[in-house]
């Protein structure tokens, strides 16, 4: 059985995370609810002209794609797999306002076209003019995980050997307003916003494009491999623990196998209790390392969680801004990712050194 390698990372977040090493220029910004995205320069990558008739979420995934492609090497892939909560919401806003302000009558369809969910994979195929299968998951905070795990049993079953997945969302403003209205995002009254041992409700969201190039080759710029995926829609606290040694189970690992754990923590005093109940029991002994402090919460994020431990891996160190604890290991081959998102979409990701 054919094995999955990253060969190949891309990551536009709202860190410096194109030109840097890892994170060696990241800002902790505690007083924003949304977290600003940092733009890359689009004209590299894709012409003026096209630029301006291209939502926020699609330029983002070109040049994240572009810069996973470029890293690993190749120039054609035999799949292109997405992940999106929210699509592209950007365009969507602009549709529905338009209906509204015009009642329903003159409208030109060129922002509904551009709002479907899979239209960032679509523009990447045809930029690259790849005709091969193109996959968008919809499945809210567990998209990037169910694209990851499409990929890597079209690699088991050798059906593709180069493999592009990504997990991108973007922000719109009408619907982080609602989204403020539900309780989803922090209150603007409650700063500093910290993500660990928060007292409060709701997170400090965010958004990005995080892209990997997947092969069944390990290569010279290989990041790490991955070993395994699950997806659990309900879980609770009592049993997560037991649950991820039955996963580790299946990989013959046990949790001292473990090197470092990546949780995803996002600030939310009512569902953080799931990370909490980890980091104080199970992994008590383990370097515990979080990330959307930096990122911010959004339905992809685990994306950003799989390019943090990427790096570590291909690094063999920890960035001090990322460290849950002061534990720290001499080699770390073996990882563990952890995430869940209001108490249902659990995943586990394992991935490890080549």
């Amino acid at each position: 059985m054919r094995k999955t390698y990253i060969n190949g990372v891309g990551c536009i977040s709202a860190q410096k995370t194109v030109d840097t090493v890892f994170l060696e220029e990241a800002e902790l910004n505690e007083s924003d609810t949304i977290l600003p995205l940092k733009i890359p320069v689009y004209k590299d990558f894709i012409s003026p002209v096209a630029i301006r008739r291209m939502a926020k979420g699609v330029k983002n995934g070109i040049v994240a794609s572009a810069l996973a492609m470029k890293e690993a090497k190749v120039t054609t892939v035999d799949a292109i797999i997405t992940g999106t909560g929210m699509g592209c919401i950007e365009d969507s806003e602009k549709f529905l306002k338009t209906i509204l302000e015009n009642k329903e009558e003159f409208l030109t369809p060129t922002s509904f076209i551009q709002s479907t969910h899979n239209t960032v994979g679509a523009q990447i195929a045809l930029g690259l003019q790849c005709k091969a299968y193109n996959l968008t998951y919809v499945n809210g905070s567990v998209s990037f995980e169910s694209a990851l795990l499409d990929a890597k049993m079209k690699m088991e079953e050798e059906e593709a050997s180069t493999v592009l997945i990504g997990g991108i969302d973007e922000i719109a403003d009408y619907t982080t307003s609602l989204f403020k209205l539900a309780g989803f995002i922090k209150k603007e009254n409650q700063s500093p916003y910290r993500v660990l041992n928060s007292t409060t409700k709701g997170a400090v969201h965010g958004e990005g494009a995080i892209f990997f190039a997947l092969e069944n080759e390990k290569k010279e710029n290989t990041y790490a491999e991955v070993l395994d995926i699950e997806i659990l829609n309900k879980l609770k606290v009592e049993v997560l623990e037991d649950k991820i040694k039955t996963f580790l189970n299946a990989n013959s690992l046990q949790i001292s196998d473990i090197d470092a754990v990546i949780l995803g923590y996002n600030g939310d005093v009512e569902y953080d209790t799931y990370y909490n109940t980890l980091s104080e029991n199970a992994f008590v002994n383990t370097p515990q390392v979080y990330y959307k402090h930096l990122c911010g919460e959004f339905n992809t994020a685990s994306a950003f969680g799989l390019w943090v431990g990427a790096k570590i891996i291909k690094t063999q160190q920890i960035p001090e801004i990322l460290k849950v604890n002061t534990l720290e290991n001499t080699e770390y081959k073996t990882i563990l990712l952890y995430n869940q998102y209001k108490g249902i979409d659990h995943s586990f990701t394992l991935i490890s050194r080549c």
